[in-house]
């Protein structure tokens, strides 16, 4: 087993690191250094400009448009994001639908979408969770009648990240009542301004708008935007959700939120105690990350052979990765003390740094359930790994 980088991947990390430095706008950079939220303007134009350079769809082959990096490459890519830091390709787009796509869409769904999916004219949303299926999704109500050469579509969608900037949405409906819960289950593509969609916004705790319900209602959706046969979404749903659990570890997130709470810390005017106190919580975290690190290159050399094979011991990953986020996260609330309860709003780029900590340890709770909630996981290494 060899956990070092080869003198060719080193040589890429160098020029994805010299791409960041040269093409971020500095205004994208401050907003993501401080923890704050990005208008759709800036996330559409620093994705057209990945895309311009062949990197806005990093897990994606050649033959659909994509770089056709190595898993190792991939990981390398999203690292440097995460440290610079700079925002991700969307990930509705890139890790959800655009694999659907090119795995199990028609050629004409490919020709028509993959290009605008990758250069984000047009924006995605998930359309999964109901407000009484989440974790269990086999479990949806959400309707699709047929009717001719269409569907008609009933429901409610719930948690749509972003779902007020979207174009399009992938959903999941039932069309087939009678079949045992995964069995019955359709893949529809939706477009947004159809008759009958309507995007209600869900406010956070912290005053900003990043989640949305979706309710249809009689919503004509023709044939030819299923994707693959109809009763068959479920198996396209695992394969969805795979991909969506890629890279959840996401290191470089945590080691940013520890440098930020050590560039607050250093403005604070707390006594010996208190600095103690935070020393060894960032101590902590920091050796555990370095030991998630080691178990993250152990499987990333064991995919430069087997890339294709999923490895249920990446579930690790999701685990250790999104707890550590969290933790980092609590200590940057605690070292920022009470300036964070100065929440600032959605867009406001005047309020102090310290204002935007309490959102984003807010946003991260959440961390450990979507992508598969932790609990999942460990059942998934339980039975996989441990054979229990």
């Amino acid at each position: 087993m060899d956990l070092r980088l080869t003198d060719e991947e080193n040589a890429f990390r160098a020029e994805v690191r010299d791409f960041i430095r040269a093409s971020l706008p500095s205004r994208i950079h401050r907003k993501m250094v401080e923890g704050r939220a990005l208008t759709k303007d800036e996330i559409v134009d620093w994705q057209r400009t990945l895309n311009a350079r062949g990197w806005a769809t990093p897990s994606w082959p050649r033959e659909h448009g994509g770089p056709g990096w190595s898993v190792v490459q991939r990981w390398i890519f999203l690292d440097e994001l995460h440290q610079a830091p700079a925002p991700e390709p969307l990930s509705f787009n890139v890790n959800m639908i655009g694999p659907v796509l090119f795995s199990f869409g028609t050629p004409e769904q490919k020709a028509r979408f993959l290009p605008r999916i990758a250069n984000l004219d047009d924006w995605w949303c998930q359309g999964f969770s109901e407000p009484g299926a989440g974790s269990d999704l086999a479990s949806l109500k959400t309707s699709a009648r047929r009717d001719g050469d269409h569907y008609v579509v009933n429901g409610q969608k719930t948690w749509q990240g972003m779902a007020q900037y979207a174009d399009w949405m992938f959903t999941l409906v039932r069309t087939d009542p009678t079949a045992k819960p995964q069995a019955g289950i359709t893949m529809l593509l939706i477009p947004m301004t159809a008759p009958g969609v309507t995007v209600r916004p869900i406010i956070t705790i912290d005053g900003r708008h990043e989640v949305n319900e979706v309710f249809l209602d009689d919503v004509r959706v023709p044939i030819d935007c299923r994707v693959g046969d109809e009763n068959k979404g479920w198996d396209i749903t695992k394969f969805l959700l795979g991909n969506e659990r890629t890279g959840i570890a996401r290191i470089g997130m945590s080691k940013h939120l520890l440098r930020r709470a050590k560039a607050l810390a250093v403005q604070a005017d707390d006594d010996v105690a208190a600095q103690t106190r935070w020393r060894e919580k960032a101590a902590l975290i920091e050796i555990e990350l370095k030991a998630l690190e080691i178990t993250q290159m152990r499987l990333l050399d064991a995919m430069r052979e087997h890339a294709a094979e999923p490895d249920a011991r990446s579930s690790i990953l999701k685990v250790k990765g999104t707890e550590l986020r969290q933790a980092a996260a609590e200590l940057l609330l605690q070292v920022a003390g009470p300036a964070a309860a100065r929440c600032a709003g959605e867009f406001d780029d005047t309020a102090d740094a310290a204002a935007t900590v309490a959102s984003t340890a807010f946003t991260l709770r959440a961390a450990s359930i979507y992508g598969g909630s932790n609990e999942i996981q460990k059942n998934i290494l339980a039975k996989a790994v441990l054979g229990l």
